[in-house]
């Protein structure tokens, strides 16, 4: 994906080089800054050994792998109603690759069904994902009366997604594996990751983000500057680049002669352009020719499943997985999915 990305970048500077100096301008850096200060709180989280800790007790309580899926799934989608669906993953899929020291699990699947739990938790919300926050401030509509909009769609996805866990996780019993000694905790660093987090939070949701990663970089290199080692770098690197190449794209008048006053054409619009330019910068490009901003968030959120690139979240749950085969195997369920859901929740809009 960085490769990809980066002869992205080379091709649109080459077809439009004066548009080079306002690369820096293209990229939400109160985002990049969001990300890497959680990056950092998770990482420490991670290496605290809690997790650890975590995964043994779950894996103590459940008995199958069908209700640990279900637990993950709903777990991760609860998350990312609360929190943003980015987020919900930096919890989700560590507690993840835990669980997986405890028992034999189908670990791939697991990561891909979580990346789906927090596309379809965040439709819900208005501060569920970065574009539904981007469409209720141009709305200019209460919390809840987004969240009574979005009630169709996200019913639609969630019953979908429950249904599809069931079929694709066997109810079988968890495989355990021999006990082995578990870590000690790290107790400073859990206790320092866990106090930081909230008010990280606090201060990225009041435009403050700054001051937060300041201070959650200075704690972090003085007192735990090895764990700052294992950051996740390329990943911060390629949300650098698609800010830049989709940003570029989003820009051309692509869409000046679509009916996008019919509704059922600005849905298909917005979900088939969400694969091809993810669905932030979709949404971005949409809200410029519509003032239907529920129809858009609709089409956007829906929009998520499908191609690895639809949404951010696809690409944050693969690379935190690290599991061999998920690129096709993350399109063999994503896409059909996309296809039932989109088409169902299209009717419903055709009918209402």
């Amino acid at each position: 994906m960085l490769l990809t990305l980066l002869v992205a970048l080379i091709v649109l500077s080459a077809l439009a080089p004066h548009e080079i100096p306002r690369y820096p301008e293209l990229v939400n850096w109160p985002t990049i800054g969001t990300l890497l200060g959680l990056m950092i709180l998770t990482k420490g989280l991670e290496l605290s050994g809690w997790l650890h800790h975590v995964g043994r007790q779950v894996i103590a309580r459940l008995s199958s792998q069908r209700s640990l899926a279900f637990l993950l799934v709903c777990g991760s989608g609860l998350l990312a109603m609360l929190l943003t669906n980015d987020i919900a993953l930096f919890v989700a899929v560590p507690l993840t690759l835990e669980l997986a020291e405890f028992a034999e699990l189908p670990l791939r699947r697991l990561v891909i069904f979580e990346a789906l739990a927090v596309n379809a938790g965040s439709l819900l919300t208005p501060i569920g994902n970065p574009q539904n926050i981007l469409l209720w401030q141009l709305s200019r509509v209460h919390f809840t009366v987004f969240m009574q909009h979005m009630l169709p769609p996200f019913f639609i996805a969630a019953v979908c997604l429950l249904l599809l866990t069931l079929v694709a996780f066997p109810a079988s019993r968890l495989q355990t594996r021999p006990h082995r000694e578990v870590p000690s905790l790290h107790k400073p660093l859990l206790l320092v990751s866990a106090l930081l987090y909230l008010p990280f939070l606090v201060l990225a949701d009041l435009y403050f983000v700054w001051a937060g990663l300041v201070v959650v970089l200075a704690v972090f290199l003085a007192a735990f500057r090895t764990q700052l080692r294992q950051i996740d770098w390329p990943l911060l690197a390629v949300f650098v680049l698609m800010f830049i190449d989709l940003g570029r794209l989003a820009e051309y008048p692509v869409l000046a002669y679509a009916n996008l006053a019919r509704p059922a054409v600005l849905y298909v619009t917005g979900a088939l352009s969400s694969q091809l330019i993810s669905n932030v910068p979709a949404a971005i490009l949409l809200s410029r020719y519509s003032g239907d901003w529920q129809t858009i968030a609709w089409a956007v959120d829906i929009g998520a499943f499908g191609t690895l690139i639809a949404s951010l979240a696809n690409l944050i749950a693969l690379r935190l997985g690290r599991q061999r085969g998920s690129l096709v195997a993350f399109h063999v369920w994503s896409v059909p999915f996309l296809v039932v859901v989109g088409t169902l929740v299209w009717l419903w809009l055709a009918w209402a």
